[in-house]
């Protein structure tokens, strides 16, 4: 009895010590979901509010003051719609063109019977730590006839390194290297292997690959800011960069108290209500897109974060 008795004691102890780690964790994980929702919730509300609200400082989290104005300008502004739409030409095309050349190239770095995959590796991780600088690789656009084009924008980056490696490592560890033995003996050559082996058993990797090109391309303004001139070719990043920028100048100009005319005055009062008004509703339509394709990919997301992670 003395001894059911103690066990008995033990396991409650037990319990209430992961009871209690138990609290600790689901309140960092609230507290770290507070964090993370609550800037995605102040956009969206101020997108909705008006924005004179927003800028003193009265709306915390819910909409003050509620009304569509911000989002009837976005439809007026034709080149928010045309950066939108270069965009989406930016990123589809582009991940193709990143997958087309990434997981060939992964693939190849995988195999066992490359000579020399090591060298040719230490050749792909020399970008990574050292780089050309920004006006060495200006004159090499120039010189390429590139730039103001949308081809620029596709090729830029059509390798990453960092993904190309763990592409590489998915290769090793995920797909048996004797699938493609015996695909050798039955009569396929490399590229045979890797269209019909390969490449179908690489699902998860693609789509993490898809979802890491893809959100960087929807994300870049800095190349497109360099590179591109034209403003039909620039996309929404910019745009949106250009709203955001008008509206810290004016603030930054009537704050200083710099000396303007009253019709001067006037337009930069303008100018600033115009960039707050629809500053937020064309960052809720900036990111729209991601946030809907993303719980579709999530799955395969989970699945390529943890390649590496067991081995055995």
């Amino acid at each position: 009895m003395t001894t059911t008795a103690a066990a008995t004691t033990k396991t409650k102890k037990r319990k209430a010590r992961i009871t209690t780690f138990d609290v600790v964790v689901y309140f960092i994980l609230v507290a770290l979901m507070i964090l993370m929702l609550y800037p995605l919730l102040f956009v969206v509300s101020a997108s909705f509010s008006d924005p004179k609200m927003v800028a003193a400082g009265k709306m915390l989290l819910l909409p003050v003051e509620p009304n569509l104005d911000g989002y009837k300008y976005i439809f007026q502004y034709k080149e928010i719609w045309t950066g939108y739409l270069n965009t989406i030409f930016y990123t589809f095309f582009g991940t193709v063109l990143n997958l087309a050349a990434t997981m060939p190239c992964a693939y190849a770095l995988s195999r066992k019977d490359l000579r020399g995959r090591g060298i040719i590796m230490i050749f792909f991780m020399i970008p990574m730590y050292f780089s050309g600088g920004m006006i060495p690789g200006y004159l090499n656009v120039k010189s390429l006839g590139l730039l103001d084009t949308r081809a620029m924008i596709l090729v830029n980056g059509l390798v990453s390194t960092y993904n190309l490696i763990v592409c590489r490592t998915y290769f090793q560890t995920a797909i048996p290297y004797e699938l493609q033995e015996a695909a050798v003996i039955d009569g396929c050559d490399d590229f045979q292997i890797f269209t019909k082996i390969i490449f179908p058993l690489a699902k998860p990797i693609t789509v993490v690959m898809a979802l890491y090109y893809g959100v960087g391309r929807w994300n870049s303004y800095f190349v497109e800011m360099i590179y591109l001139k034209d403003r039909g070719k620039f996309p929404l990043q910019l745009f949106l960069r250009e709203i955001l920028t008008k509206s810290t100048f004016a603030k930054q100009a009537m704050i200083n108290g710099q000396s303007f005319s009253a019709e001067e005055m006037m337009a930069l009062i303008k100018q600033a209500d115009t960039a707050n008004m629809i500053k937020y509703g064309v960052i809720v339509i900036s990111t729209l897109p991601m946030m809907m394709i993303y719980p579709f990919l999530q799955k395969y997301f989970e699945k390529g974060i943890m390649i590496g992670s067991v081995k055995g």
